[in-house]
């Protein structure tokens, strides 16, 4: 187990690289898309290649960040039945959701993405749009997203099964205390408090 968990502290690792990474993407995605824009409306022009160059990014963040996502258990869940079971039967149902719902489902997109990835390169496959880029490099993303993906999927399961030993914390724990609409629900609680104290003291200074 031990070698387990050094292998998942690895991946983490790896993830966490491509994750931190990855968000700068999103920068460049906002600076490439105002530039697009800026372009089209002030000198009424535009590139097919900048235009393209926005949707590759776009489904570069989505595909390379979906081991970090995972990894930060922030992946959408529907726990209406689950979060009223005991924490082990939580984390055995994680165990059974990882080894029969998301491996197969990454390990057949790999598998079918990467010849289409393959062939892609060989025949240097160029879009349809006039200056437009090449494809292959969207097309990696695919299988190298999944792989991720997969990786992130292993470390989970090690975590799960580590928990249940008594070797490890439960998975499922954010390393912050609070989810974002958790925080932005407190958020709004103190402000709508604080509308309500304002009022009730101009109220009192009226009488």
């Amino acid at each position: 187990m031990n070698a387990l968990l050094a292998f998942s502290r690895l991946v983490d690792k790896l993830n966490q690289l491509v994750g931190k990474a990855v968000t700068w993407l999103t920068l460049v995605v906002v600076v490439v898309s105002a530039g697009n824009a800026i372009v089209r409306k002030v000198f009424h022009t535009s590139s097919n290649a900048w235009l393209e160059l926005q949707w590759y990014l776009f489904g570069a963040i989505f595909l390379l960040a979906a081991g970090y996502t995972l990894l930060k258990n922030e992946h959408v869940r529907v726990d209406i039945v689950a979060q009223k079971l005991s924490q082990r039967t939580q984390i055995w149902i994680e165990i059974l959701g990882v080894v029969l719902f998301l491996m197969p489902a990454c390990v057949l997109i790999m598998w079918l993405s990467w010849p289409v990835f393959v062939d892609s390169f060989v025949t240097n496959e160029q879009s349809s749009n006039p200056g437009g880029l090449v494809r292959w490099p969207v097309k990696l993303l695919i299988p190298v997203g999944f792989f991720l993906l997969v990786l992130a999927g292993l470390s989970h399961l090690i975590k799960c099964v580590a928990f249940l030993m008594g070797k490890g914390p439960d998975p499922r724990e954010r390393e912050r205390g609070k989810t974002a609409e958790e925080e932005l629900a407190e958020e709004i609680a103190r402000e709508a408090q604080a509308r309500e104290a304002a009022v009730h003291g101009s109220t009192q200074g009226g009488r």
